[in-house]
């Protein structure tokens, strides 16, 4: 079989990660060749060929590239490898408009008889208005594949057929240890870049009921200029407060010795595609403590893995902000995001919406922006009476990380992340729907408003996600 696979770059980053692991899955049974729109920081293991076209827009160059232009391009790429085509040509992420004429590329694609899997990471309708393709029509008539099944289920509502969508979970690669597991340290590790969504206020906030007083450790700064912002002021907030939190710790320390050296690891994202977070610490054999994502989760559960001691939501009394503040700033985040994705809502649905995250005057702590999360830490700082409000509302911060029976959890969950995210059950499943896509044309489109409609759900509209930073 013949796979192109397609992405806008190649630099370092989850998607190039998986783009990799398929690679290798399928590269003693396939021919390969990679079209990117910017070459890879280091050896790849495959043939590439450099399509600027396909590069961020911007990135590549100033150059305005011509759809049809860049769509010859890269039949002749493809044809110069092999004669005839290729089976498949597998694209990545193609619902981004990180690329503003990538679609119109693929519409191209698809009038010349490519055969098309798009296999979607990330949407744009989630939280991402600026990534939106808010003219074109998202690529009909060929076959879509989805990391999740709650990306399954929207689809399916959107209007794609099951025979023609998708699902294919990421591979998982497992901690490989070279050296014995020191004796745990006193601190607990977040391991991740400290972008808006992953929620450093709320893992703050965890770090005040460590039952051991252990540090919290925070791996990696952010890149983009927004995260960047939003991170800096975090790190005042904990210097200004005394709080016993280092950041940037996989700058200073290896990865490997700390995620061994740490007492267990927390995550409090409140937004993923795939999940890696809730898997990847079993195979370390490490505790995982913190917030649950439930439709993100759900494919993990029914595999096996047992996350019940996570919660789904960290309950703040309304009270100790601003409520008044919080409606505003939180209904004009819904009004700019519903205007740059070009969708009617009304003000029924604002006040219906606002009023179920602020039921019983309570609010998930997620919800909130940095702002007030700080003002939520500083309650929490200044009087032990509010820190027990929290312990009564949420009890489970009574016994964060201390887990009954944690050698039994650890060792079926390990067991049921390698049994079931590993690289042959991967690659059977990568084999299964190429075989599908070559065998079975179908005829299908997304309706764009039913989808976005899926991701506007005002009850777990996160200033966090959707707001500008304060």
């Amino acid at each position: 079989m013949k796979i192109a696979l397609a992405h806008y770059h190649l630099k370092t980053g989850g998607v190039t990660t998986v783009l990799r692991q398929q690679i290798e899955a399928v590269k003693n049974d396939c021919e390969i060749l990679v079209l990117t729109g910017e070459l890879p920081d280091s050896p790849f293991p495959a043939d590439i060929k450099h399509i600027p076209g396909l590069a961020y827009y911007g990135r590549s160059s100033q150059k305005i590239f011509n759809p049809k232009k860049v769509a010859e391009s890269i039949i002749k790429a493809i044809h110069s490898k092999w004669k005839e085509g290729c089976n498949i040509l597998h694209v990545h992420n193609p619902l981004l408009a990180k690329n503003k004429i990538f679609l119109k590329i693929l519409h191209e694609l698809r009038k010349r008889e490519i055969r098309l899997f798009l296999q979607i990471h990330d949407f744009a309708e989630d939280g991402r208005p600026l990534s939106y393709f808010n003219e074109d029509e998202y690529v009909p008539d060929c076959h879509y594949g989805v990391i999740n099944s709650r990306d399954y289920e929207m689809l399916l509502k959107a209007g794609l057929k099951k025979k023609g969508l998708h699902k294919i979970f990421n591979t998982i690669k497992p901690f490989e240890f070279k050296k014995k597991a020191a004796k745990a340290e006193n601190f607990v590790l977040y391991p991740i870049r400290a972008i808006r969504r992953k929620n450093i206020g709320e893992a703050i906030l965890l770090s005040l009921f460590f039952k051991n007083n252990e540090a919290l450790f925070i791996t990696q700064p952010p890149n983009s200029p927004i995260d960047i912002i939003s991170y800096k002021g975090w790190k005042r907030f904990a210097e200004e407060n005394s709080l016993d939190v280092v950041f940037e710790a996989g700058l200073k320390y290896d990865f490997e010795k700390l995620v061994l050296a740490a007492r267990f690891l927390i995550t409090t994202s409140i937004t993923e595609g795939f999940g890696f977070s809730f898997l990847e610490p079993w195979t370390a054999k490490k505790i995982l403590c913190g917030r649950k994502l439930p439709d993100i989760c759900y494919d993990f559960e029914q595999n096996g893995i047992k996350l019940d001691h996570l919660y789904t939501k960290l309950l703040v009394p309304v009270k100790w902000i601003d409520k008044k503040d919080l409606y505003e700033r939180w209904r004009a985040s819904v009004l700019k995001a519903c205007s740059l994705f070009n969708y009617k809502i009304d003000n029924n649905n604002i006040e219906k919406g606002f009023s179920a995250i602020t039921n019983n005057n309570n609010i998930d702590f997620g919800l909130l922006d940095e702002s007030f999360q700080k003002q939520i830490i500083s309650c929490v700082l200044s009087d032990k009476k509010n820190a027990n409000r929290l312990l009564s509302l949420n009890p489970y911060l009574s016994y964060i990380g201390e887990i009954k029976n944690k050698e039994d959890l650890i060792q079926n969950n390990m067991k049921a992340v390698l049994g079931n995210y590993n690289n042959r059950i991967y690659k059977k499943k990568l084999f299964e729907i190429y075989s599908n896509v070559c065998k079975n044309p179908v005829r299908q489109r997304i309706d764009k408003k039913i989808l976005l409609s899926e991701f506007l759900n005002l009850q777990k509209f996160s200033l966090l996600k959707w707001g500008n930073y304060v």
